[in-house]
């Protein structure tokens, strides 16, 4: 694995760390709450995003307008099952889902889930970093590169690792304030 590589792979995982956080409810209403699930359409699973348009028209209100009004009933079944903690309102056009405002133990246990994908992301930029070092230890045993190369690259990649994890720790404080700011 090439430091440019291992970057790239890191950069990916921050990415993906901030779509986790994404999911987690704020006190606000955000359409990206809902990008994890995923309706059983015509046998086989769609994200909802790819069904409906969602759209949020106040702070406290997330709307679903299904493209096809007959997916109606799945997608707010698909809605109740999902882990996002709402209940849906169907009004034979639409589904709206109210958004309450958190309780202090409710916030508590998103700022818990925050720390959790948080630290996922870290050992996963900390797997990609092992990866790379072995990399690197493999081609100086081969006598690709010299021991003072592979120290140098050992060096950046540990820079890179310091710079990616800081990065999950920045989106981590943002996100605990978005949680616990009323």
């Amino acid at each position: 694995m090439k430091l440019a590589e291992a970057e790239s792979t890191m950069q990916k995982t921050v990415e993906s760390t901030q779509r986790s956080f994404n999911t987690i409810r704020t006190g606000r209403a955000n359409a990206s709450l809902l990008d994890k699930v995923s309706v059983d359409y015509y046998g086989s699973p769609t994200p909802l995003k790819s069904l409906a348009n969602i759209s949020t028209p106040d702070a406290t209100t997330i709307l679903i307008q299904p493209y096809d009004r007959k997916s109606l009933n799945i997608v707010e079944k698909a809605i109740s099952l999902s882990d996002v903690g709402l209940t849906p309102s169907n009004d034979g056009s639409v589904i709206r889902l109210n958004i309450p405002p958190l309780t202090s133990d409710r916030r508590k246990e998103f700022v818990k889930m925050a720390s959790k994908y948080a630290e996922e992301g870290r050992v996963a930029i900390r797997n990609i970093r092992r990866e790379a070092i072995d990399s690197i230890r493999k081609q100086e045993k081969n006598t690709e590169i010299s021991e003072d190369e592979a120290r140098d690259q050992q060096d950046k990649l540990q820079k890179l690792t310091n710079k990616y994890t800081a990065r999950v720790d920045e989106l981590l404080a943002e996100k605990e304030k978005d949680i616990t700011t009323v």
